[in-house]
């Protein structure tokens, strides 16, 4: 049963009341406030820097029409992403993920777009279960690599595990294994780093012991240094396109020193890069952005402070794998895209107007992320036809049934955010 219409209007009612509570003059006011005066540099309650711009601080527009017929300073571009069906549980007691990782090149490259790394990572408070991990098994006539790996037993959280693991071992080892055909530019879709793993260190102190203590994370993450490593040695840049940040670092310490209402960075920026008329409205015939940033910020700053010891040897200062980035505004669709990239590739300020101008440009021209992300998402992407064929094939093997509950009966199968 729906609402009724009293009930709705009842509803707006209350909407109205709250808005009359909330100026958003001020808070246009403030937000402009807390960019000019905070950001140069951004201090933590420590007197640490935990963000700073490179090169002058400020923000800066270009003509959306302009700005895509501008010829690319980096002529082809390879995308990657990763997918999964998502954790799912079985009655035999087996938590399961599966992901697969895709590139994607501009221009196309069909042998190159048929490769896939996939991952089965199998958790189990089973100990008598005795099946092992494997070594890479090549299938498909040598264009996938597929292998399983056993997640380390916790109590808790064992969804959450599962799928970090296929995901990010998936995406990293594909990068690694391809990263020799990419010419001029790899652009992840999301960020440089495993985020998703790393906020485990301010999540639980469980997975932070596994993130710190077990050597299944520790090599994901590995990874992850090591693509670095070899994207500097052959001068290519190595970026990643945030199309969703839930980043909430620069917030928090905005919050600390000004007092700003937003719940996210995203939120702030977006209000920082807005352009409206006299009247209010929105002006949608360019595109915002900011100057770039090195930062250190909550996630951004845990594999520079020590935390993880990765048990290798890095090739590079510890400033080269920094956090770097800058942010669009595209009031076309009023979306936020974060742009990132180590520091090793952006403490050259040529590189860096770049790398501006050719993420500036691709997002003038396809809405959204770069062509080749959007080709790797497409390819990576297990859609829910899919995944519930694959669900349905693991039961067979399994002789198992997936457990279910109501809501899985009310709504289906909870999809599940990637990065």
């Amino acid at each position: 049963m729906t609402l009724d219409p009293v009930h709705v209007d009842g509803i707006a009612d209350l909407a109205t009341e709250v808005r009359a509570a909330v100026d958003e003059t001020d808070q246009t006011a403030l937000a402009e406030r807390a960019f000019a005066e905070f950001l140069d540099p951004l201090y933590d309650s420590s007197g640490n820097v935990v963000l700073e711009p490179l090169g002058e601080h400020g923000k800066h527009k270009v003509s959306t029409a302009d700005i895509a017929l501008t010829d690319a300073p980096f002529p082809t571009h390879h995308g990657l992403d990763a997918g999964t069906i998502n954790p799912t549980t079985f009655k035999n007691g087996l938590v399961v993920d599966v992901s697969q990782a895709a590139m994607a090149g501009v221009p196309s490259d069909i042998d190159l777009h048929r490769g896939r790394t996939i991952v089965m990572t199998v958790h189990t408070n089973d100990t008598a279960a005795n099946f092992e991990e494997t070594d890479w098994r090549m299938d498909d006539e040598g264009y996938a690599r597929r292998r399983i790996l056993r997640a380390p037993r916790v109590d808790r959280h064992e969804q959450v595990v599962v799928h970090a693991l296929a995901l990010y071992l998936a995406e990293s080892d594909h990068a690694l294994e391809q990263h020799e055909v990419v010419g001029d530019l790899l652009v992840l879709d999301g960020p440089i780093y495993p985020t998703g793993l790393l906020k485990w260190v301010e999540r639980d102190p469980e997975l932070e012991r596994l993130i710190i203590e077990r050597e299944e994370f520790t090599d994901v993450i590995g990874n992850y240094i090591e693509l670095v490593e070899r994207f500097v040695d052959r001068g290519v840049p190595l970026t990643g396109f945030v199309k969703n940040s839930a980043s909430k670092a620069i917030t928090r310490e905005l919050r600390r020193v000004s007092g700003v209402p937003w719940v996210d960075d995203s939120d702030f920026f977006r209000r920082v890069l807005e352009r409206h008329d006299g009247e209010s409205e929105l002006q949608t015939d360019t595109l915002t952005f900011t100057g770039w940033y090195r930062s250190r910020a909550g996630t951004d700053g845990v594999l520079a402070d020590g935390t993880i010891d990765l048990d290798r040897e890095r090739n590079l200062d510890d400033e080269a794998y920094e956090v770097t980035f800058f942010v669009i505004y595209d009031p076309r669709d009023d979306l936020l895209y974060r742009v990132e990239a180590p520091y090793a590739f952006t403490r050259d300020e040529q590189r860096r107007e770049a790398l501006t101008t050719q993420f500036l440009g691709a997002v003038a021209r396809e809405r959204g992320p770069p062509l080749a992300v959007g080709k790797a998402d497409e390819l990576a992407r297990i859609d829910r036809p899919g995944k519930e064929t694959i669900r349905r094939r693991i039961e067979h093997a399994f002789e198992s049934d997936q457990q279910t509950d109501y809501n899985d009966k009310r709504w289906g199968p909870a999809e599940w955010v990637d990065h």
